[in-house]
């Protein structure tokens, strides 16, 4: 019995995310552009669903002290208080309000993610793109040093780094952003490799073009689609690893709030049947999927496919 009731619960959970897909992809056809209408109705509801969610997220991160009853740090009660009127979903360990910390570590843990993801590729892109360009031996120097870098199991690399620089936001930045950066150069190389051998990649080298001009107005545009399916992808990774971190205690530091830390502080509380600790791990895990619904959209659109 308990077996069916679940997954009735799992069938009525999907069929109101593809409602919920269906009247977002409508809405947003009604207030588009001709041009991104036309997009948008090609989306299927799963990439619907996932752009309603991100959405839903990117407004929770940027309007987080408007929507949050209480201060991010507020201690209010006692600690473990349950879901109530006043507490919608009850009190961490300290007695500060679960609801607004949720709200908050959208705003860090997204946020956080995202800036470390642009800072990855930004990077990673163009010394890739550079090492296809120019080939020989800078093109084989850089390549086995990233080759190096990749090597080192990634969380290893970057418990060990954070050990050494510290626990704080910027060392935390920096060092996810550079290790992430060796898979982003791994891709833009690959992609840059087959675009560098084509006739007007050697027709604005005759016309005296410079490095910089070649790879910003010549190969970055014809190597976007890929790279921006492969940011989509690369952010779900820097995500889920900015909530390992913080879980394992050097993510991002307390009083801030994030949604890893918010499962080790509330974890107690599973002994006890209660749910709140998967709360943010159930966010975590939402946000991941609605990405990869999009980025799954966007690649199918760059391959050129048609269904």
């Amino acid at each position: 019995m308990a077996y069916l009731l679940t997954l009735l619960w799992i069938i009525v959970a999907v069929l109101v995310s593809l409602g919920a897909g269906w009247c977002f992809r409508a809405f947003l056809i009604s207030v588009s552009s001709q041009n991104m209408a036309k997009v948008f109705r090609t989306a299927p509801l799963t990439a619907s669903f996932g752009l309603l969610v991100i959405a839903i997220y990117t407004s929770c991160a940027v309007f987080a002290p408007l929507i949050a009853p209480y201060g991010e740090a507020e201690i209010l009660s006692y600690g473990f208080e349950p879901w109530s009127s006043d507490y919608w979903l009850g009190t961490d360990n300290l007695g500060r309000d679960v609801f607004t910390r949720l709200i908050y570590g959208a705003r860090n843990t997204v946020g956080i993610a995202f800036l470390i993801t642009a800072l990855a590729f930004i990077f990673g892109t163009i010394i890739g793109i550079y090492a296809a360009l120019k080939g020989g031996f800078i093109d084989q120097l850089l390549s086995r040093l990233i080759d190096v870098l990749m090597a080192i199991p990634s969380l290893i690399f970057s418990l060990l780094m954070l050990t050494i620089f510290g626990t704080n936001v910027i060392s935390l930045v920096l060092v996810i952003a550079t290790i992430d950066s060796t898979r982003v150069f791994r891709i833009a190389r690959a992609v840059a490799l087959n675009i560098v051998q084509l006739d007007y990649i050697e027709a604005a080298k005759l016309r005296g073009e410079n490095t910089l001009y070649l790879i910003i107005r010549e190969i970055l545009p014809n190597a976007l689609a890929p790279l921006a399916a492969e940011f989509g992808l690369r952010f779900c990774f820097v995500f889920l690893m900015i909530s390992a971190l913080s879980f394992m205690g050097l993510g991002l530091q307390p009083p801030t709030a994030d949604w890893g830390s918010m499962v080790r502080d509330n974890a107690d509380l599973i002994s006890f049947g209660d749910i709140t600790p998967l709360i943010p791990a159930g966010a975590i895990a939402l946000l991941t999927i609605a990405v990869n619904f999009v980025v799954d959209w966007m690649l199918h659109r760059a391959s050129g496919l048609k269904d």
